[in-house]
C-alpha cells in the first residue's frame, strides 16, 4: 500500500483513539501492525532470543508476544518500549519503515503509537540514521494521568520542547514545568514523565542514544 494511503489509515486511527472510539476496538492500522510485526520478528532473530525468552525479558505473556510478532496484535506505547528495552533497539526500531532521502511528514501523518495508561501519542519523526544515534518524536498529550516511562538502555537521553500547552516532563521525581517554546533535556535512563496540563498539549522529542 502507498504512503499516502498509509497515512490515512493512520489519521484515521488517530482521530478515533483521540475521539474516544478506540475503546470500541479500532486497531492501530494493518499495514502498521504488520510493519511492527516484521521488526519484532526481525529483531528478536538479530537478537538470538526465544520466544519465551523475550516474552520473560519485557515481561509479557508469551502469547501477547506471539500474536504481536503474527500481526494479530495491537501494541500500545508501553510494550513496545519494553519490547525495545529487551531487545536492545531504541523504539523507533520497531515501527519506523526504511525511507528515501527525503522525507517530509505532514502534520497528523506518521506512524502513531498510543498509551494504554494516559491521553498520549507518539508520532515518529525520525529515525537515527547509521553511526548516529537520534530520534524523533512529535507528541501530542491531554490532561490527566501522567505518562510514566521505565528507564531505556543506559546512556538515553532525552530532549523536550514544548510546542503547545502545558506540561510537566522530566525526572519522574522532579518534572519541569514548560511552556510554549520551553525546553528540557534529562538522563533517559532513569524514570520520567510527561504529563498534560492543558488539552492537545504537543512537544517535540529528541531522544539521543549511546
Amino acid at each position: 500500500m502507498d504512503g499516502v494511503r498509509q497515512a490515512e489509515q493512520i489519521d484515521f486511527w488517530s482521530e478515533q483513539v483521540r475521539t474516544g472510539s478506540a475503546s470500541e476496538g479500532v486497531r492501530a492500522p494493518s499495514d502498521l501492525i504488520g510493519l511492527i510485526a516484521g521488526a519484532i520478528r526481525r529483531e528478536r532473530a538479530r537478537a538470538g532470543l526465544s520466544l519465551t525468552e523475550l516474552a520473560r525479558r519485557a515481561g509479557l505473556a508469551k502469547s501477547t508476544l506471539s500474536q504481536l510478532e503474527s500481526g494479530t496484535g495491537n501494541p500500545s506505547v508501553e510494550t513496545l518500549w519494553a519490547l525495545g528495552s529487551a531487545l536492545g533497539v531504541p523504539f523507533s526500531a520497531l515501527v519506523d519503515p526504511p525511507r528515501p532521502d527525503v522525507r517530509v511528514i505532514r502534520a497528523g501523518d506518521g506512524p502513531v503509537a498510543h498509551s494504554e495508561q494516559a491521553g498520549y501519542a507518539a508520532t515518529l519523526l525520525a529515525s537515527c540514521p547509521p553511526n548516529a544515534r537520534r530520534d524523533i518524536y512529535r507528541i501530542v498529550a491531554q490532561p490527566g494521568r501522567a505518562q510514566l516511562s521505565a528507564a531505556h538502555p543506559p546512556g538515553t537521553s532525552e530532549h523536550v520542547v514544548l510546542s503547545s500547552g502545558r506540561a510537566l516532563a522530566g525526572p519522574a521525581e522532579e518534572p519541569a514545568e514548560l511552556g510554549p517554546g520551553d525546553y528540557v533535556r534529562y538522563p533517559g535512563d532513569t524514570p520520567h514523565i510527561f504529563q498534560a496540563l492543558r488539552a492537545d498539549t504537543t512537544a517535540v522529542f529528541v531522544m539521543e542514544h549511546l
